[in-house]
């Protein structure tokens, strides 16, 4: 078997050999720049900067998840007043975890669910168990409204402003921490 096929040049062998080197290098510094931001206070792992604050919510209808009555942006661009918008699922651990917060929160802001790419059965039977904070869920089944609000996993919250403005969003859990210092003085804000 004869081979014609040219061996390579020496400058794309050294091309190809020095791209995995480069792409460690820049990860490196990616990494070194978190860990230093982190060592300094001004790295918050949970902070994704979400493209969707401070516009509106996208447009979505989604149906009732039972035990409640589904919701789309039309209800949400009519509120007056702020409401959570949080995203959950039956199968998610952090999800059940944050559900005694939540049920303690609803007292002070309303909360309105949405199920995350789940079963009516379960997500039911999710907050029969858990408590529902929930004055209104939906069901997400397909996930294909959580990509239009750049949602990348469950659990996570958005604050939601009179006029239906996304102003606060969160990828973790809720905890009495972030309702206190962050959550109810952004509510207490946008009452006024």
């Amino acid at each position: 078997m004869n081979d014609t096929t040219p061996p390579p040049s020496p400058t794309r062998r050294r091309l190809l050999m020095a791209t995995p080197l480069v792409l460690a290098g820049a990860t490196g510094v990616a990494f070194w720049r978190m860990l230093s931001g982190m060592s300094h206070g001004s790295f918050d792992p949970h902070d994704i900067h979400a493209p969707v604050l401070n516009k509106p919510v996208p447009d979505f209808t989604l149906p009732d998840q039972p035990p409640s009555q589904g919701f789309g942006a039309a209800d949400l661009r009519a509120l007056r007043t702020p409401v959570l918008v949080n995203y959950f699922a039956s199968w998610c651990i952090p999800c059940v975890a944050e559900m005694p917060t939540l049920n303690t929160l609803k007292a002070q802001v309303p909360i309105w669910g949405i199920a995350y790419k789940d079963k009516p059965e379960h997500a039911l039977g999710f907050v029969e168990r858990a408590g529902n904070p929930y004055a209104r869920i939906a069901a997400d089944r397909d996930g294909l409204a959580a990509i239009d609000w750049g949602v990348s996993g469950v659990p996570e919250t958005f604050l939601i402003g009179p006029g239906g403005i996304i102003r606060w969003h969160s990828a973790s859990p809720i905890t009495e921490e972030l309702i206190r210092t962050t959550i109810l003085p952004l509510v207490d804000r946008l009452k006024q």
